[in-house]
């Protein structure tokens, strides 16, 4: 009876770890290739109430309830390269300051181009994207990201299951 009992258990064991190769693992991150983050600078604010004077139709708000790291931060990406996909637990203002990039958003992933001296919001908390330089010539961009104090600037995520690429 024991014998039974062990090649039971054994069957079941060896048909758990069989099932569990065969299915994705959604929590795994693409890796970046091609792609160098460099940390310019980094400042800490306090809670943050900025209304700029506001001109014509311009107008600028920042707010926060509480303390922020703000970094500056220098992305190189290589012909070919790419960020793979992740998101920031806050807001970044992205801009590219050499060649063309293109970013997919998770959602729809649909290709936005952006040229040296344009840029673009990133919103952050949970917004997954890529940038990637599908251009035959190198491309850089200057971010500067708004986090709450002592968080990672950046978080990893895995590969939407509507991107190919």
């Amino acid at each position: 009876m024991t014998h039974y009992r062990t090649a039971r258990a054994t069957t079941a064991l060896i048909a758990a770890i069989a099932a569990s190769t065969s299915i994705a693992d959604p929590a795994h991150a693409t890796a970046a290739s091609g792609f160098t983050a460099a940390q310019q600078w980094k400042g800490v604010y306090g809670a943050l109430d900025v209304d700029a004077v506001k001109t014509g139709e311009w107008d600028v708000k920042i707010k926060s309830k509480a303390r922020s790291d703000v970094y500056v931060t220098r992305n190189a990406i290589d012909v070919g390269g790419q960020s793979g996909w992740h998101t920031h637990p806050g807001p970044s203002l992205i801009t590219v300051t050499l060649g063309e990039i293109t970013v997919y958003e998770s959602s729809l992933c649909t290709p936005v181009r952006y040229h040296a001296g344009e840029g673009f919001v990133d919103e952050g908390g949970g917004h997954v994207h890529l940038i990637r330089n599908e251009s035959g010539a190198a491309a850089e961009t200057v971010a500067v990201q708004f986090v709450p104090v002592g968080a990672t600037r950046r978080i990893d995520a895995p590969q939407p299951n509507n991107c190919s690429f």
